[in-house]
């Protein structure tokens, strides 16, 4: 349990198996009101991919999710508990460098966390990002470095839509596609977690 801007939040720290973490990682898991938890299977695909990559990874629940306190607060006080992650994290890793990642309402929170003047993260990691819902303004002005990992079949990040909205954004940016069912990578869980473990970091090779 963390301390958290509406009580405590649950959460879980994950240190790579066999090596010294070199990175530090955020997730932030899907839409509390549908189902989300840190437990969502592409969340943990996500993280464990990271881990072999070198990663400590930090999960936790949002505000109303399982053991965490509070309510859900139609994503504003989610934004909130991300910060509350992020500082817990930093705390524990001051000497490493941090990015974040989350997956479909995750990946809202954590890009627009990200593109905070005062976040300093070296990669915005969004899987699933859900283009139906109303645009991020300040990703449209935000110059950290951002990776898309999408379903090709993604019913709520269409893959025309995704493509318009990546193209209108500024750089550093590359979007990743995996052939899959669904938003949730049915039939591709392995892939995905291969292409976090291996290409997305092939941009530029933290070590």
């Amino acid at each position: 349990m963390i301390p958290g801007p509406a009580g405590r939040l649950e959460a879980l720290l994950e240190e790579p198996a066999s090596v010294d973490p070199v990175h530090a990682v955020l997730v932030c898991h899907p839409h509390p009101k549908y189902g989300g938890t840190m437990h969502n299977k592409v969340v943990y695909r996500l993280a464990r991919g990271l881990r072999r990559t070198g990663a400590v990874v930090l999960r936790f629940n949002f505000r109303g999710v399982n053991r965490s306190e509070g309510v859900y607060d139609d994503a504003q006080g989610e934004l909130d508990d991300a910060r509350a992650a992020l500082s817990f994290l930093r705390q524990r890793y001051p000497n490493l460098p941090y990015s974040l990642a989350g997956f479909s309402f995750g990946s809202r929170i954590i890009l627009r966390l990200g593109c905070e003047p005062t976040t300093n993260a070296r990669r915005l990691i969004a899987v699933g990002y859900p283009t139906r819902w109303p645009d991020i303004d300040e990703l449209h002005t935000c110059t950290r470095e951002k990776i898309f990992i999408q379903s090709t079949t993604d019913e709520f990040g269409p893959k025309e839509q995704l493509k318009a909205l990546v193209n209108e954004l500024p750089e550093p940016k590359t979007l990743f596609w995996v052939e899959a069912q669904d938003h949730f990578f049915a039939g591709a869980l392995a892939e995905f977690e291969s292409l976090v473990e291996e290409m997305i970091w092939d941009v530029d090779p933290l070590r």
